[in-house]
């Protein structure tokens, strides 16, 4: 009976040797911006605690990271990577084998367009549509030329202004007199939908999900009427040189978990989480909102969505996972 017992801890001692070397040191790349770095901790904690892999976060962003993951191997791991601002690199790191799509990050995709307050469509409702603003342009007063109306567009120099500026020109926006804003960096275009939020004020622009904003301030997208053509929008609207841009609502964005195939041979178990785990845009406004209200950081925005949201991450895991998890963050 002794021997018995002793082979069988022995058994179990080995096997979860085994699963974590398996695993081993994984890097994941904690990228600049809010939604990625609470993505990255939260992989790094559930893939120590609930898989025994011995994680590290190192500093990314979309262009260095996925270029380093191509070439180098290394990080492992890239838990949010706006696919399409370096699909061609990335399908080649696929088809040369060195990279693997894990699956969706965020399960709608990232989510562009143009946006008005919910407020002004609750009044009026027909500002939920393209034709609608360009009736009730003047309710979209210029901040310095009252002759004109106000549209926010992406800041100079983002990949999203060619876009932006090449449908506020399809849409013959300047015709109604829009004039195109440029709010000079992320901070001034939040900045101007907080004001307006604040004052109950028309606004008019761009923007992004997921985002701390759409996550505070409710906001309309603005239906352009045309459909999404997402073969004419990357071929055209992403242009610089698109001359005579056609009409078109913005498509999802393809936004993914990537992950070295060195990585993926070595934890299938650890892969099958990464290939569950994915946000809806709601779901990761909301903890973005939450994040700015608490000036959290990666790590405490971490704490707070495993301690309060188990709903959300527990079906993306075993249950002895879970379990693992939960444990561990009692002993935080």
């Amino acid at each position: 009976m002794h021997k018995l017992f002793i082979a069988s801890l022995f058994t179990v001692v080995f096997s979860t040797q085994i699963n974590a070397e398996e695993c081993g040191k994984v890097t994941i790349a904690d990228m600049n911006w809010n939604s990625a770095t609470l993505i990255a901790n939260v992989d790094s904690f559930i893939l120590q605690h609930g898989y025994g892999c011995d994680t590290d976060l190192v500093p990314g962003d979309t262009m260095p990271t996925g270029t380093s993951m191509i070439e180098k191997g290394e990080p492992d791991i890239a838990p949010e990577m706006w696919s399409n601002s370096l699909k061609t690199a990335l399908d080649r790191g696929v088809k040369e084998g060195r990279l693997k799509f894990a699956g969706p990050t965020f399960s709608d995709g990232g989510e562009e367009g143009f946006w008005v307050p919910e407020y002004m469509v609750k009044k009026t409702p027909e500002l939920a549509t393209i034709a609608g603003i360009k009736k009730h342009a003047k309710l979209f007063i210029h901040p310095e030329d009252p002759e004109k109306s106000a549209f926010y567009g992406c800041p100079a120099g983002w990949n999203c202004q060619i876009s932006a500026g090449n449908l506020f020109t399809a849409l013959d926006l300047a015709k109604f007199e829009f004039d195109l804003i440029d709010p000079g960096s992320g901070a001034g275009l939040s900045g101007s939908i907080a004001k307006a939020y604040e004052r109950q004020q028309p606004w008019f622009g761009y923007y992004w999900a997921p985002t701390a904003v759409l996550g505070k301030y409710k906001m309309v997208k603005v239906d352009f009427g045309s459909g999404v053509d997402a073969k004419y929008f990357s071929s055209c609207i992403t242009n610089s040189e698109c001359t005579d841009p056609k009409v078109t609502m913005y498509p999802p964005s393809a936004v993914d978990t990537v992950i070295t195939t060195s990585f993926a041979e070595r934890s299938s178990a650890a892969v099958k989480y990464l290939s569950a785990r994915s946000f809806t845009n709601a779901e990761m406004n909301g903890l973005l909102a939450w994040m700015e209200d608490n000036q959290a950081d990666g790590e405490a925005v971490m704490v707070e969505f495993l301690t309060n949201h188990e709903d959300i991450w527990t079906p993306w895991v075993s249950t002895d996972v879970a379990k693992k998890v939960k444990g561990a963050l009692k002993d935080l």
